[in-house]
């Protein structure tokens, strides 16, 4: 990383069966990076809910996030490029991942100009509800079940400016998901 480019800390986002744990892993793999998936780090009562069909609510998803924050302001000060898997279907959740519990207590949206405590880019899967919903259907033994696909878009809150992301098609090869997310990346 003699390029002289600053250290990355990398937020694959999107709804369930978009991809972004796949995706996430293989660009870690590739790069050499760290990666995490948010999934591991769920609460079991949470893991017991979705399980059970139930959809997370924001005081379900605040500690989690508050968890990941952590996580990824660990490898910020040690200077290890991450890249975590994470749904992060809301700006507030964004928020968090970027700023911690303090992102919870001030509750204003964030201003312009305001610096984060982290610089997370948000790597946005995006693509036809019908192509997520097949996904879906396809895996064997995920806590997902496909009726929490439809919670999950109307959560969403896509990224936009002034949030720093990059939205890709999930309808891309994985491959050529991969390269285009390195490719931003070298671009800084």
């Amino acid at each position: 990383a003699g390029r002289g480019r600053t250290m990355v800390l990398l937020v694959v986002m999107g709804v369930s069966g978009s991809g972004k744990t796949t995706v996430g892993a293989r660009l870690a793999a590739k790069l050499g990076w760290k990666f995490y998936d948010a999934d591991d780090y769920h609460p079991l009562e949470n893991k017991k809910k979705m399980a059970e069909g139930i959809p997370l609510n924001d005081e379900d998803r605040i500690p989690w996030l508050c968890a990941l924050h952590d996580i990824l302001r660990r490898e910020d000060s040690s200077k290890q490029d991450t890249i975590l898997a994470c749904s992060a279907l809301k700006k507030m959740y964004r928020h968090i991942l970027d700023n911690g519990a303090s992102a919870i207590e001030s509750n204003q949206p964030e201003q312009p100009g305001e610096n984060p405590a982290l610089k997370i880019l948000f790597v946005h899967l995006d693509g036809p509800i019908d192509v997520i919903a097949g996904r879906l259907q396809k895996r064997q033994g995920h806590f997902m079940p496909p009726e929490l696909l439809k919670s999950q878009l109307d959560t969403l809150e896509p990224p936009s400016a002034p949030e720093n992301f990059i939205t890709v098609s999930l309808e891309k090869s994985l491959p050529e998901i991969v390269l285009e997310i390195e490719s931003t990346i070298l671009q800084g």
